[in-house]
């Protein structure tokens, strides 16, 4: 997958099929439009392109309102994408003069004459353009005006129920990590550093790493402990994860620990990767720390369940 960090970058020489959105999970929504746009590539012999933005559109349109969390970060964007099949990923720079681009001048100026765009395949609530006044409708009247072609896919349904990044932003601030999973088609993941910790864990048998995330925009899932898988240099191991503010600890703040199963290695600095695969309770106040180690002997039976790791 060839990556641009701008419009601009782009080689204007190569006939593309296009598709333009946030992407953000890159959900089976998303890949439905990717598989359709790199089937389209291979039959008429373009290339499939990917516009997207960052930083997110809402984040620079509403300065006001940055309560939006994301579900992927820019890597794990890229990261995703990369297998999808995708030949060409454009990601550019999102300000509020770029907002303002009417949606006339966006279809021509950049995905015709710059993109050389010849097809263009959209979700079912695509809008573009300043004020995403653009619709599926302008876009059909364009097409006629600028010689492409152009496609919707439909809402990709489980059940009843849309699939949606923000669906699935809703199950992930509610704990669901299965319903999240189901929609993305992978567990709902993010990426950490290991940081130095207070060591109480160690002290009552359960030492845990300490994680840092340094990307503002990452959503968190809601607090209570998860079982989960970890990666550590490309080796996977499993474990339980507390996420929250730790209420039998004197200190009340706000942590994101993981215990690893049959692990003991020194991982200071060292990045990691959580995937959260099942939430199994809330955070709970405990009166001393022997009552903590008791609930996390029972935490680690069912984890270990979830995995098949007993014997």
């Amino acid at each position: 997958m060839n990556i641009y960090h701008s419009i601009e970058d782009f080689p204007s020489d190569i006939k593309t099929i296009v598709s333009i959105g946030t992407f953000d999970g890159v959900h089976k929504g998303h890949k439905a439009i990717i598989n359709r746009i790199n089937e389209i590539a291979k039959k008429e012999g373009f290339q499939s392109v990917l516009l997207t933005f960052d930083p997110h559109p809402r984040h620079v349109i509403y300065p006001d309102d940055q309560e939006l969390r994301l579900i992927h970060t820019i890597e794990e964007k890229i990261d995703a994408l990369s297998k999808t099949g995708l030949q060409n990923l454009v990601l550019h720079k999102f300000t509020k003069e770029f907002s303002r681009t009417r949606s006339v001048n966006f279809i021509r100026d950049i995905l015709v004459n710059k993109f050389n765009m010849k097809c263009m395949v959209v979700g079912f609530d695509h809008h573009f353009g300043k004020n995403r006044q653009g619709t599926f409708e302008n876009l059909l009247e364009l097409s006629d005006l600028y010689d492409f072609k152009i496609e919707k896919v439909e809402p990709q349904n489980i059940g009843k129920v849309t699939i949606s990044s923000t669906k699935i932003r809703n199950a992930i601030l509610d704990g669901d990590c299965k319903k999240a999973g189901f929609y993305l088609s992978s567990n709902f993941s993010l990426h950490a550093k290991v940081i130095k910790g207070n060591q109480i864990g160690t002290s009552i048998g359960f030492p845990t790493a300490n994680l840092k995330i340094d990307n503002e925009w990452k959503i968190i899932p809601k607090e209570g402990v998860y079982a989960v898988k970890v990666s550590i240099k490309d080796k996977q191991y499993f474990g339980m994860l507390n996420l929250g503010n730790r209420p039998s600890i004197s200190d009340d703040s706000f942590v994101i620990e993981v215990h690893i199963f049959d692990f003991n290695s020194t991982i200071y600095n060292e990045g990691l990767r959580i995937e959260f695969v099942e939430r199994i309770r809330d955070e709970k106040r405990f009166s001393d720390l022997e009552q903590l180690k008791s609930q996390l002997k029972i935490d680690e039976i069912k984890c270990k369940q979830i995995f098949n790791l007993l014997i």
